[in-house]
Formats: structure tokens, C-alpha cells, sequence
């Protein structure tokens, strides 16, 4: 795989060269320099790298100039914005000209390194996708190809290749061969991986039933048929010395292999064992070898089809193990049932952001031994996800004693809001009465708050996370942290979409920290 292409857009040198020779060129990526904002949008025009570190004030074009130009051009690229400069409404509106993050000045290399493989994580997740959708696509096309080849087969040989199942498919084949050659006995071998031949079917027309099997045979006809990749047909004369040395031997025989891209997977052999029997002619050795050939396309195709449904079957149950540690079982489903529910990479939406943080952990973690400290926060976190997952909440994180959930992502809930209140109320309640049963003292504290966000994933190839990022999620943090113990509150955006749904009381302004202006709060009392 080449090295992923960064482009560093700074006026400054001693900028650029740190980010080159400390970050860059130590974790293998291939440097692009820019001087200015102008010499970075045409380097991002001609080369289109992975990334852009963008500086925000530049000569010639500034950062946010550039941002709109590429916006304008479609250049979808992801940005890091650098900066000395920063606050909030910065934040805000370099996420909506398509920033994947926003590092300030001065930063460490490990911060840098953490920022570009973020930024990074979608892309990859994009050519991922990409690359299987090509390999299905590949894989679909030469399926429909064999279906049209086998469009012109005679008509046993449809009735063999339309089979996908392996079980199924060798049994139709053997009763194909028995009809097509009224011979008294068919048997079908299969190459194994270790060059034995395995027998998988048996047919004797005594018995008038086709016999599955797994059994490893010495059946010189089917071994020769195999090393000369061509029908063989045992003369008069070979059948006479054979009977006169096994007088069971049989009257007739006669083999043709499964040869695909000029190698034997196996073959078919007919025989005849009464006296009476006709002797096999080369015309059967041709309508035998015919159906040979559909017999090695249709298994061929059943191997496909059983490969790519064990392919397929191994990547849902990798999608459904990564959502179900953050997204709850009945979402998961229906994300696997409608692909097209579920958006990868940063999209933006409305959301309602939930924290809950217990209240008394600190004091309690400072007395009791770390062993059942660990116990207890897993209780707690235990029971807040269960409630999260009864309301099809999604679970975002653990952020030391406190969760984070998010409602109304990655599938559509038209009720998001009712739905984190009544996740909330029950989620004060179940404590309630967990401490009731085992005599803890702690409670949540929770915080609500409902708005616009960037959701998807966020993190590096070996650690992703499904999380929303934007002014929304901290806000909800913000007014977690003055909520007591039991206390659930809300904004006053969010207290107007349910006024009537619930009963709550206003509180009033709160200072809420890193805002200069309070936070009108209210507190929720219940469902109405």
C-alpha cells in the first residue's frame, strides 16, 4: 500500500518542517508543502492528497478562504485546521466548510499524529468499502457470466447448473450421468486438497437412489481419466483381461474428468456390470464428457456462491459485532436489514445528547479498595446501558463514572427527544431501586440537550468510535455537571419539545463553565 499524501498549507517554515521531520516522515507518510493559501489550493487541485494541515492565517488566502474555494471546487478532502486563534464559532464554521478536526498552536507531536490518523479514519473506511463493493461487483459479473454460458447447455445440464447447494448439486450430476449413459452404476469423485480422490456420491441402478459419501477411493479409471484431463474409455480387450483376472470386474466402463482452467477437480465414472450390458461408446464418452464440463462450471459456481455466502455471512457478523458495543441489538438489525439506514463517515443531523454522571463516586473511590471500585462503576455502567438499549439509544462512551448516549443516530427517531427523557426517568428509577436492594448511596446526575451535530466515526483504523462532535454534545456536558444527584436537566431548547409531555420547572439561568452567558435550565419531574 503507498504511503497516504499529506499536504502542510503554512506560511510558516519552522511550522513545516516540524510537522515534516517529526510527525510525517516517522510514521510514513508522503509530505506535500504549501507556502501560502494560494499555492495550497492548487496543490490540492493537482495532486489531491489524503489530507490538508491548513493554517488559518496565511498570505494571499487565509484558511477559511481556502475552505470555501475547495467547497465551491468539490475538492473533498479532509481538513485539520491549525491555528493560534481559537474558539467555538471558529469551530463551528470550519465544520461546516468540511473540517475533520481543529488543533491549536503550539501542539505536541502526539497530538498531531492523533489528529491526522482521526481525520484519516474515514477515508479509509471510504476506499475499504470501495474495494469490496468492486470485489462483489467482480464476483456478480462472473456469476451472471456463467448463468449465460450455461443459458445454451442441454437441457440435463441446466437442470444440474441451476444447483447451488454442494449436497444437492453432486447428487444431480450422478442421476444426470446414469440417465444419460443407462448404465447400471455412477460413482463422482473430487480432488481433495491433499490429491486424494474422494468419493462423494454413488448411484447403482439396483438401488434406484443416489448414496452421499465422504470416502477416500483408489479408482484407477477416475485417476487416469484425471492425469490425461480426457475422457477414457476401456476397450474389449481391456475388459476381457480384467474379467478374466476378476471375473466381477466390470462388462463396461468408462470416465471423464471435472477439469477447470486446465486442471482436474475430480471426475465421473460409469459402469456396467452384467454380461448383458451394452458396451459404452464413444458417443457416450462425448455426452459424458459434456456434462462433465457443466458439472465442473456448476461446481465451480456452487463453490463461489458457498464462499461468497460465507464471505458475506463473516462480514455482517463483523458489522453486527462492532455496532452492538455501542448501538442497541434492534438497531443493529435494522441497520443489516437496510444497509442504506446508516450513513458511514460524518454526517450532520439533529440530535439529542444524553450524559449521566454518578454523583459520590469520587468520594467513595478515595475510601474503598480499587477492586470494588471497578465492581461497582461496572454495576452502574451495566444498568445505564441496559436503559440506554431498552430506548434504542445508541451508546457513545464512558468518560470515567459518567456515559455518554446520543438519540436520533445512526438510524432516524422521530421521537428522540420523549425517548433520552423517558431513558432518563427510567434510568434514575432503576437506581433507585438497585440502591434499595444492595444499600449504595450513589445517583446520577444527567444532562439533556438537543441540536445539530457532525456524527460518524471518529478514531483510527485499530480503534473507532460512532460518536458526535459540535457545540450540542457539550452543552448537554455542561448542564450534566450542575445537575445533583437524581436531578435530571434540560435546556430550554429541549424543555420547549416536550412541554406538554412532561411536567418540569424552570430553574432559571445557570452559569454553565466556558460560557461567558448562564443557561436557562429546567428540571424534569416526570412524564405527564
Amino acid at each position: 500500500m503507498s504511503a497516504e499524501r499529506i499536504l502542510i498549507v503554512d506560511d510558516g517554515k519552522e511550522n513545516r518542517d516540524f510537522i515534516v521531520e517529526y510527525v510525517l516522515k516517522p510514521n510514513g507518510f508522503e509530505a506535500l508543502i504549501a507556502r501560502d493559501g494560494m499555492e495550497g489550493l492548487q496543490m490540492a487541485r493537482q495532486h489531491h492528497p489524503d489530507l490538508i494541515l491548513l493554517d488559518l492565517q496565511m498570505p494571499q488566502m487565509n484558511g477559511l478562504e481556502v475552505l470555501q474555494a475547495m467547497r465551491a471546487e468539490q475538492l473533498e478532502i479532509p481538513v485539520i485546521l491549525m491555528t493560534f486563534h481559537g474558539s467555538e464559532e471558529i469551530a463551528i464554521d470550519v465544520y461546516r466548510l468540511g473540517v475533520k478536526d481543529y488543533v491549536k498552536k503550539p501542539y505536541t507531536v502526539e497530538e498531531m499524529y492523533d489528529a491526522i490518523q482521526r481525520s484519516l479514519s474515514e477515508s479509509r473506511l471510504r476506499r475499504e468499502k470501495e474495494l469490496l463493493t468492486e470485489r462483489l461487483i467482480r464476483a456478480n459479473a462472473e456469476m451472471n457470466q456463467r448463468v449465460r454460458e450455461l443459458g445454451v447447455l442441454y437441457n440435463v445440464g441446466k437442470s444440474v447448473t441451476a444447483l447451488m447447494n454442494m449436497q444437492d448439486l453432486l447428487g444431480r450430476v450422478v442421476e444426470a450421468a446414469a440417465q444419460l449413459t443407462s448404465c447400471e452404476e455412477v460413482s463422482l469423485y473430487l480432488v481433495s486438497d491433499n490429491d486424494e480422490l474422494v468419493c462423494k456420491a454413488i448411484r447403482r441402478q439396483s438401488e434406484q437412489r443416489t448414496h452421499a459419501l465422504d470416502e477416500i477411493r483408489d479408482d484407477p479409471l477416475a485417476i487416469q481419466a484425471i492425469h490425461a484431463l480426457a475422457p477414457v474409455v476401456m476397450s474389449a480387450q481391456e475388459i476381457s483381461e480384467a474379467r478374466r483376472i476378476n471375473p466381477s470386474a466390470p462388462s463396461a466402463a468408462m470416465a471423464t474428468p471435472l477439469v477447470l482452467a486446465n486442471q482436474a477437480v475430480g471426475a465421473l465414472v460409469v459402469k456396467n456390470l452384467s454380461l448383458e450390458a451394452r458396451i459404452f461408446t464413444r458417443h457416450d464418452a462425448g455426452l459424458l464428457s459434456a456434462l462433465s464440463d457443466y458439472a465442473a462450471i456448476a461446481y465451480e459456481n456452487a463453490s463461489h456462491y458457498e464462499a461468497l455466502g460465507r464471505r458475506k455471512e463473516d462480514e455482517k457478523n463483523s458489522i453486527r459485532q462492532a455496532f452492538e458495543r455501542f448501538v442497541a441489538p434492534s438497531i443493529v438489525d435494522r441497520v443489516l436489514t437496510d444497509p442504506n439506514a446508516i450513513e458511514l463517515g460524518g454526517v450532520r443531523r439533529e440530535i439529542t445528547a444524553f450524559f449521566a454522571d454518578l454523583r459520590g463516586y469520587t468520594t467513595f473511590s478515595e475510601k474503598a479498595p480499587p477492586e470494588q471500585v471497578v465492581e461497582l462503576l461496572n454495576e452502574y455502567f451495566s444498568l445505564a446501558a441496559d436503559v440506554i438499549f431498552s430506548h434504542e439509544g445508541t451508546l457513545d462512551k464512558f468518560l470515567g463514572d459518567a456515559v455518554m448516549a446520543l438519540f436520533n443516530t445512526p438510524t432516524s427517531q422521530p421521537d428522540h427527544v420523549l425517548r433520552a427523557v423517558q431513558t432518563a426517568i427510567d434510568l434514575q428509577r432503576r437506581v433507585t431501586e438497585a440502591n434499595d436492594e444492595r444499600g449504595g448511596g450513589l445517583r446520577f446526575g444527567i444532562g439533556l440537550h438537543v441540536g445539530d451535530a457532525v456524527v460518524g466515526y471518529v478514531g483510527a483504523a485499530q480503534a473507532m468510535n460512532y460518536t458526535a462532535i459540535g457545540d450540542t454534545v457539550n452543552i448537554a456536558q455542561r448542564v450534566q455537571e450542575v445537575a445533583q444527584a437524581g436531578q435530571i436537566l434540560v435546556t430550554e431548547a429541549f424543555a420547549k419539545r416536550i412541554s406538554d409531555q412532561v411536567h418540569m420547572r424552570q430553574l432559571g439561568k445557570l452559569p454553565i463553565r466556558g460560557r461567558a452567558e448562564g443557561v436557562m435550565v429546567f428540571e424534569i419531574k416526570g412524564i405527564k
